[in-house]
């Protein structure tokens, strides 16, 4: 069986930390984002993955190997020359989706989307209804925000309706699907959004049906949704591998530690963070709704909250960070310092408070 991940685009929601490398390889949960869904895929019987790439592509290519050899199973890359929404990718790809599969099926996920993904449960689900498409759906709370999906009992799809003023459905389309190969033929070689111009027209012939996505569902690409979706996957992992997270008297609720991170005994930590490789934390520190990654430090005695800490940063001591702030890559924040909800680019120097929420400094 084989597989579609749209890893193109500019990752512009997630700067600054796509300054220094691909969103689909940023870690989430210490572990690149794309490999929630390569581990998923291959676990379901996916034996070839096509990662439709754009921006940055050889620092994307460069992790390949290490990413088939992990999770023995075959990558190709297909190179956008130009971007192509969410539908041309899969004719640029079509020798990729069709040669060698049998079965003539194909999922295709967007990279940003991260939840509990029951392909198992799609994969009978699309078996049994027999038609060329299905989408996952997610509830939501408030679906003026988003356009709706309204599907009759049996989860054919009746239509799309944008941004309804009134209610008509809470369910929106979750970024994952399972398709026939035959669905590629319905999308040309040019810019081609699926959601626009492929399914309404499917949904008209009764070729398309939905499943309902149980669980939590996230699209983290930007960094409020990259902490929220921080707390989802760590609640998700309490319940399905609990021992996975960490545990001690410094530690309160749900965190995740690299094995390799020093962190000081007096250090209070949590609920919600994550903490990767080679990281450190102070004695005194106060962590809490914090992504930090790889080799990034908090000094002693500073308090961050809600806040994503770039690889190889460094907090000084007695800082408070907390409004969403997300530092870049190797940003140096001075000792005794206040910022408030800013974005920091990478390799900065912060010397001054910041009081100002949504500041980028340059």
């Amino acid at each position: 069986m084989k597989a579609l991940i749209l890893v193109g685009g500019f990752g512009t929601r997630l700067r600054p930390l796509t300054f220094s490398c691909p969103k689909s390889i940023v870690e989430f949960a210490n572990q690149p984002l794309v490999t929630h869904q390569i581990k998923a895929l291959v676990d379901v019987g996916v034996t070839d993955i096509i990662l439709a790439i754009g921006f940055q592509p050889k620092a994307m290519i460069e992790k390949i190997k290490q990413f088939e050899e992990e999770y023995k199973v075959r990558i190709i890359c297909s190179q956008e020359v130009e971007p192509l929404g969410t539908g041309g990718p899969l004719r640029l790809a079509k020798e990729h989706l069709v040669k060698d599969n049998p079965e003539g099926l194909f999922f295709v996920l967007n990279s940003d989307v991260i939840c509990d993904f029951p392909f198992k449960e799609m994969l009978a689900f699309h078996k049994n209804h027999q038609k060329e498409g299905t989408i996952l759906l997610t509830k939501v709370q408030d679906p003026t925000k988003y356009g709706v999906v309204v599907s009759d009992s049996n989860g054919r799809i009746e239509r799309f309706i944008e941004k309804p003023k009134q209610f008509i459905s809470d369910r929106i389309n979750a970024g994952i699907y399972l398709f026939n190969t035959s669905v590629i033929d319905r999308i040309p070689l040019e810019p081609h959004m699926l959601e626009l111009n492929t399914f309404p027209t499917m949904a008209k012939e009764a070729q398309l049906y939905s499943m309902d996505l149980p669980g939590f569902w996230m699209d983290v690409g930007q960094p409020k949704d990259f902490v929220i979706g921080t707390t989802l996957i760590l609640e998700s992992i309490r319940t399905k591998n609990p021992s996975a997270l960490s545990t001690g008297q410094n530690i309160i609720g749900n965190v995740l530690i690299d094995p390799t991170a020093k962190i000081s005994p007096t250090a209070v930590i949590g609920p919600n963070v994550t903490i990767g490789p080679d990281c450190i934390v102070e004695e005194g520190a106060r962590l809490k709704n914090v992504v930090m990654l790889k080799n990034s430090t908090v000094g002693a005695h500073s308090w961050v909250d809600n806040t994503i800490v770039g690889w190889d940063s460094k907090i000084g001591k007695w800082v408070r960070i907390e409004g969403l702030t997300v530092l870049g890559e190797d940003v140096k924040i001075k000792d005794e310092l206040f910022i408030n909800g800013c974005s920091v680019l990478p390799h900065k120097v912060i010397s001054t408070s910041i009081n100002e929420k949504g500041q980028i400094l340059m």
